[in-house]
């Protein structure tokens, strides 16, 4: 039941990045025609390109990429035995949740302070756009505690660190 929430959830969130991706590419067509073909650029098309990259990013960063897709340089910290890798990927899950979550309430503050101006074009809040960064922070903080705790339970995360080489044929 939980495996298939969880798929469903994960689905979902893929699905909603899809959609943003989709309009973010109809609006750069709408924008090249009205630039090229109609010569009269609509000044929407960019600010809604950048409005919807902004939410990609922050949205796929929080609910799509998985720790193994960064890039990271952990030479050293494989060459450790499990018990040191063990203390610093407790280290590092405790410091990215904790910064995050300490983080949150000045950031959101100053993204409240954002709904009294409002976007040129579109009269969208600026809280409303910037408001996926708040969902970011939330989201993150959370994943990394929860890393915290199955470090603790089960050890280092191995299989974040594997390289993957591209498929025979």
């Amino acid at each position: 039941m939980l495996h298939s929430l969880t798929r469903w959830f994960s689905r979902g969130t893929e699905f909603v990045a899809a959609a943003m991706l989709a309009a973010l590419f109809l609006t750069f067509v709408v924008q090249i025609f009205s630039r090229y073909v109609l010569v009269q650029p609509f000044g929407w098309t960019l600010e809604l390109c950048l409005t919807l990259w902004i939410w990609i990013v922050f949205w796929g960063n929080a609910f799509i990429v998985r720790d193994r897709d960064h890039v990271t340089f952990d030479i050293l910290y494989l060459s450790l035995p499990r018990k040191p890798r063990q203390i610093l990927a407790l280290i590092s899950a405790a410091s990215i949740a904790i910064g995050l979550a300490v983080s949150f309430l000045p950031t959101w503050d100053y993204i409240d302070f954002l709904r009294i101006k409002k976007s040129a074009t579109l009269k969208v809040p600026m809280r409303t756009i910037f408001s996926i960064y708040g969902v970011f922070l939330v989201v993150v903080a959370l994943r990394y505690a929860w890393r915290f705790v199955d470090v603790l339970r089960n050890g280092p995360p191995d299989e974040d660190h594997v390289i993957h080489v591209g498929e025979e044929g």
